[in-house]
């Protein structure tokens, strides 16, 4: 599809093909939740200490960078239109595969598994994202990631459901199952073929001009510490409140809740925001909202205060990796599949790093001297974002 032809389509059109695309973020977050809501049921299950939970932490991102040695090149050759129904059907069934596992070699496989088709779903849903933002003409990728928070939210609460009325995890991830393969069905077909990037003659000529550019690199980094910041929450918020803040096993996803509801709140309005502030704003007043937060739950391990300081990392972390990625789409002269995967290769090293970092430190004294640590990222964002230069052209 050309630059041309999606402005040709109608108000309505858009607005179909827009909720379409919605609803894949929407799944894609359902699926992430599920296994978040259910990681302290689990932990305990397998009976693991804080070191050797942190281990199998870093299956995901495993995974993740696996699937990022073919999943640029694969989109960008097939189409996200193609590559994103066949990934989240792999993601829907490695969720299960996560419910089914009875021993810790088998939730190290699941893990690295379900992490290899989230990278295919990020980068093609992703794609998709800077699709229809071009039909639009306006900043609207952070509302799509509001749909994968909003999901996390709708997710933590299906899981705190689960919870209380003690279902076993598959059946809960069978469940979520159904209800995104539902979505699949009926949202498959608003999917857009990925737009055709002009070339300019001259650029064509110089070899230089088809090489990455080296903002994406540093847009990489600024992620990276922003997801350092988002792993912290999904995988150790939970133990966080049972742990630290020492709640009942029945409170736990309340954490888990209290971040989502405020990253998803952030997110639908981020897009508004940006339009009047700009870019480089928004990821400054999001690394400081970050700091703050983790800061706060350190010095307060108190049940109400700790939500309170969840909810002011939702909103911290809510618009950095949208943003991000819709500066590395729009902005680059390689296809968009490869740019993505470029940022996202840097940035998921922080769920690499991340989670598992905050085992190992917890184990060695405790949980909040690792939150205290994460909490720095949120300084580096906002040094980082200060000197990148591509931030300067952006509104």
């Amino acid at each position: 599809m050309s630059e041309e032809v999606v402005h040709e389509l109608s108000e309505s059109q858009r607005k179909r093909i827009r909720l379409g695309v919605f609803a894949f973020y929407f799944s894609q977050g359902l699926c992430f939740s599920s296994w978040a809501s259910r990681i302290p049921d689990i932990k305990s299950y397998l009976g693991l200490d804080d070191a050797a939970w942190g281990t199998i932490l870093l299956m995901i991102p495993i995974g993740q960078i696996c699937g990022m040695t073919i999943s640029g090149l694969m989109v960008s050759k097939i189409g996200s239109k193609k590559i994103l129904p066949v990934s989240l059907v792999f993601y829907v069934l490695a969720l299960l595969a996560i419910g089914a596992s009875r021993t810790e070699y088998a939730l190290l496989m699941s893990l690295i598994f379900f992490g290899f088709c989230g990278n295919f779903c990020n980068i093609s849903v992703n794609t998709q994202g800077v699709n229809i933002e071009a039909m639009y003409g306006k900043a609207i990728m952070s509302s799509f990631h509001g749909g994968w928070s909003l999901a996390c939210f709708a997710g933590s609460a299906i899981g705190l459901l689960m919870i209380n009325i003690h279902l076993n995890p598959f059946y809960h991830f069978l469940i979520v199952a159904v209800i995104v393969l539902a979505n699949l069905v009926v949202s498959k077909r608003y999917l857009q073929p990925d737009i055709k990037k002009k070339k300019d003659p001259q650029e064509a000529e110089t070899k230089k001009k088809n090489k990455p550019e080296t903002f994406l690199y540093l847009l990489g980094i600024v992620a990276f510490c922003g997801m350092a910041a988002e792993g912290a929450m999904s995988d150790w918020g939970g133990l966080y409140l049972k742990d630290i803040v020492k709640v009942s096993d029945s409170l736990v996803p309340l954490g888990f809740a209290a971040y989502m509801v405020t990253m998803a709140s952030g997110r639908f309005l981020a897009d508004g925001i940006i339009e009047r502030w700009g870019r480089q704003r928004i990821i400054q007043a999001g690394g400081i909202l970050i700091s703050i937060g983790l800061f706060l739950a350190v010095a307060f391990p108190y049940l109400p205060v700790t939500l309170l300081a969840f909810m002011i990392i939702g909103l911290g972390t809510s618009s950095i990796v949208p943003t991000i990625y819709s500066i590395a789409g729009q902005r680059t002269r390689i296809p968009t599949g490869i740019a993505l995967t470029i940022v996202s290769s840097i940035s998921f090293l922080g769920f690499l790093m991340g989670p598992p970092l905050i085992g190992y430190i917890s184990q060695a004294t405790n949980l909040r001297y690792s939150y205290g640590l994460i909490g720095v990222f949120g300084i580096c964002i906002v040094i980082l974002s200060s000197v990148i230069k591509i931030f300067k052209t952006e509104k």
